[in-house]
């Protein structure tokens, strides 16, 4: 075991955890940040994303180890007010059907659109992919990202 300085959606969170423990065990049962979700365990369906420095990162297989200082956004700390302009086209696109993927979904969108305010339909595509929805719903996801982009 030892004890890792966090920097959480603009908090400072202490934790002691073994320094293997992935960051989606250290969000969901130290700091009880739960809207990171569990999907795979192998990086390969997107639920568990998170921003490490801004930059869409798959939780389950980040150890704590590895993030020092870097501030960690989570779902909880994209918008106080759930208004960011992703959350916001999300509603607006009507994307949700179970919800499960949704956290990943747009934490991956908020990054592209970070780092890529006017992406194009193929670029929406490469960033997007790998995101997982059982649902079926990658229309309006696509949709979703290009309204939240123009606003």
């Amino acid at each position: 075991m030892a004890i890792f300085n966090l920097n959480i959606n603009g908090k400072k969170q202490q934790v002691e955890v073994d320094p293997a423990t992935p960051m989606l065990w250290v969000l969901r049962d130290h700091l009880q940040l739960v809207g990171t979700k569990y999907g795979c365990g192998i990086a390969q369906c997107g639920a568990c994303t998170i921003h490490l420095e801004g930059q869409a990162m798959r939780s389950c297989q980040l150890p704590v180890s590895a993030v020092g200082e870097q501030a960690i956004t989570t779902i909880e700390g994209l918008s106080e007010k759930g208004d960011h302009p992703v959350q916001k086209a999300w509603l607006e696109h009507d994307v949700p059907q179970c919800g499960y993927c949704q956290a990943g979904q747009i934490m991956t969108a908020a990054a592209l659109l970070n780092s890529n305010p006017d992406p194009s339909e193929e670029e929406i595509e490469t960033a997007m992919n790998g995101n997982i929805c059982r649902c079926g719903t990658y229309l309006r996801i696509k949709a979703a990202v290009k309204t939240a982009a123009a606003s």
